[in-house]
């Protein structure tokens, strides 16, 4: 029997169920809500239901005119061989009418929020995602219409800030916007100069005042930690003439946002720093923002203070959050208008005029095959992308070729050897020197099968490891929730080794050094054998190796390839075939939203 069958499930909530649209879980709030409420249209609770999945499915509403070709499937695909037919689905209209007309439903944006539905435009919210989205609009409309307030670097700063450096023009117009805006973006992928460009942008800035206070943040610890190295390579490069400036970027460090914010151990989205008691910082810069979800860039909105300056710094074309909310997509695809004045400082420093964000495109880093290919799939070149691919030694149709296992073994001897030796450094540079991405968690193409395959591998490889072993020495780690206590955040990699102190820890990249804690402590962590895309979001590895599904599964779309692509640096393997490819290229995420309505 299928575990996530709704027992004693009827009618057309029972339908969608037992083809896997909707889990027991939706069932069963869609049914206990709509009994407090009493609601018994079917069609009203099928639309609560799928409200409740497409959160899971990381919208923030469901556009009831297009679910039914809309709604994703989730993390397995579990929905992707037996689809409603269209027979099943509302019309339309109908249903509209009917939700509007529900009493679980508030329609309108001012309507009093005492349901827990809401219905604008013909987006179905739950209440509590409507408040947080309408926060994030109103407050990012509010910091955006007022004039920029701060000194932009001039002319001849900005020559010196890129002295010996080939000119580019994104970077510096970037420099400018963010220095002036009160919200501004830097976007671009992988290797465009993200981070080169935040360091001078903040060495202009402590130019013009030397005791800003700054706040660097990311969603995940690793994200933060790869910020705050990237901040000091970056700064260790800066002309003579900043060193005082360098000298103060050196110290910085950066952190979570859920750190940043004050993480309350009362709730997951209660934070000790809100409107009432602001953050201190003048300036916060906040990179991999492509990964913050609508509630959490509410809060984050909401406890900066009125003059205070937001720099966002991802990449848009990557996948958005896993929870609610793509926010740096919907901000990038609807910049609105610029603050008055912007356009004649740019215009005053010979630049052109972007608005409030700024997109780099020169790749410095990836190779140029990575980059061609990576080019290919954002603009929908399913041939193109194919052609590279093939080309470029990158497409394999045969997942057990022994070239993957080789690469596989050879990744994980270094680790076991570095962990065994005792060297958290060389075992976490191992980590970092490849890894297997899945699209899923589960079924054959995913995550768990994939584990087990490597496994295999890994203790016919290498002599005397047993791989079932609890905590062995080389073990790969994923961090799968944030951990305060230990200094942990979801999507945090280590590897399991002996500390010096005779106790079995995990170790943890940080960017001045390891960071240790004894497995004992570790509740929330699995083995990281292969990894979801999602789950790689935030970090980069010398070689990726890509597992695609079939050619018809939901979730494999242009957002999920184009994100795996560009967590490789030098190699790119992929395991599939060139349908699966070509539909991920051809596809679109599709994601329903009312922010962009509302910038």
């Amino acid at each position: 029997m299928n575990a996530d069958l709704a027992v004693g499930a009827t009618g057309l909530l029972a339908e969608f169920n037992a083809r896997g649209v909707i889990s027991w879980a939706d069932y069963h709030v869609a049914t206990k809500v709509s009994y407090l409420y009493g609601e018994s249209d079917e069609r009203v609770q099928l639309a609560l239901a799928l409200t409740v999945r497409a959160l899971r499915a990381g919208s923030a509403c469901l556009d009831l005119a297009v679910a039914a070709d809309n709604v994703l499937a989730g993390d397995d695909d579990s929905a992707a061989d037996d689809w409603p037919p269209a027979q099943l689905w509302p019309p339309a209209d109908e249903w509209l009418a009917a939700v509007a007309a529900s009493p679980l439903t508030a329609s309108g944006p001012d309507a009093p929020s005492s349901t827990p539905l809401r219905l604008v435009d013909g987006l179905l919210y739950l209440e509590k995602y409507w408040t947080e989205e309408s926060n994030v609009g109103a407050e990012l409309a509010l910091r955006r219409a007022r004039e920029p307030i701060h000194t932009p670097p001039t002319a001849a700063q900005l020559d010196e800030l890129f002295a010996g450096i080939d000119p580019d023009v994104a970077q510096r117009q970037a420099i400018a916007v963010a220095a002036s805006c009160g919200v501004s973006v830097i976007a671009g992928g992988p290797g465009t100069g993200k981070t080169a460009t935040i360091a001078r942008l903040l060495a202009a800035m402590l130019a013009e005042r030397a005791d800003l206070r700054i706040g660097l943040a990311a969603p995940t610890g690793k994200a933060a930690a790869r910020m705050e190295e990237a901040v000091r390579q970056a700064t260790a490069m800066m002309p003579a003439s900043f060193s005082a400036q360098s000298a103060a970027l050196a110290k910085l460090t950066a952190t979570t946002l859920h750190r940043l914010l004050g993480w309350s151990p009362e709730g997951r989205t209660r934070f000790e720093h809100h409107a009432s008691n602001p953050l201190p910082h003048d300036v916060v810069v906040v990179d991999e923002a492509s990964m913050v979800n609508v509630v959490l860039m509410s809060r984050l909105l909401s406890a900066l203070r009125p003059d205070a300056r937001l720099v966002l710094v991802g990449d848009p074309d990557q996948l958005a959050p896993v929870e609610a909310g793509a926010v740096l997509a919907d901000i990038v695809e609807n910049p609105g208008s610029p603050p008055a004045g912007l356009s004649g400082i740019l215009a005053g420093l010979g630049l052109p005029d972007s608005g409030a964000v700024v997109r780099l495109g020169t790749n410095h880093r990836s190779s140029p095959e990575l980059a061609r290919l990576a080019a290919a799939v954002l603009a929908g070149d399913a041939d193109h992308a194919v052609e590279l691919a093939w080309a470029g030694g990158m497409l394999f149709a045969d997942a057990e070729s022994a070239q993957l296992a080789q690469t596989i073994t050879r990744s994980g001897a270094a680790i076991v050897a570095a962990a065994r030796a005792g060297d958290p450094a060389r075992a976490l540079a191992a980590l970092e020197s490849h890894r297997l991405l899945c699209a899923r968690r589960h079924g054959p193409y995913g995550v768990s099968w994939w584990g087990r395959q490597v496994q295999t591998w890994l203790s016919e490889a290498i002599p005397g490891l047993n791989t079932r072993q609890s905590w062995y020495p080389g073990l790969p780690l994923l961090i799968t929730k944030n951990s305060p206590d230990t200094d942990l955040s979801n999507g945090d990699t280590g590897v399991v080794m002996d500390g010096p102190d005779g106790i079995r820890r995990a170790y943890f990249a940080r960017a001045a050094e390891p960071h240790s804690v004894p497995v004992s402590l570790l509740d929330e962590a699995e083995p990281a054998y292969a990894m979801t895309v999602h789950k790689a979001q935030g970090s980069q590895f010398d070689a990726v190796s890509l597992i695609l599904p079939e050619a018809d599964s939901p979730l494999l779309t242009r957002e999920l390839v184009y994100t795996a692509i560009t967590r490789a640096k030098s190699k790119l393997r992929i395991i599939g075939t060139q349908e699966s490819l070509r539909h991920g290229v051809l596809h679109r995420a599709q994601r329903a939203s009312g922010l962009g309505r509302r910038l």
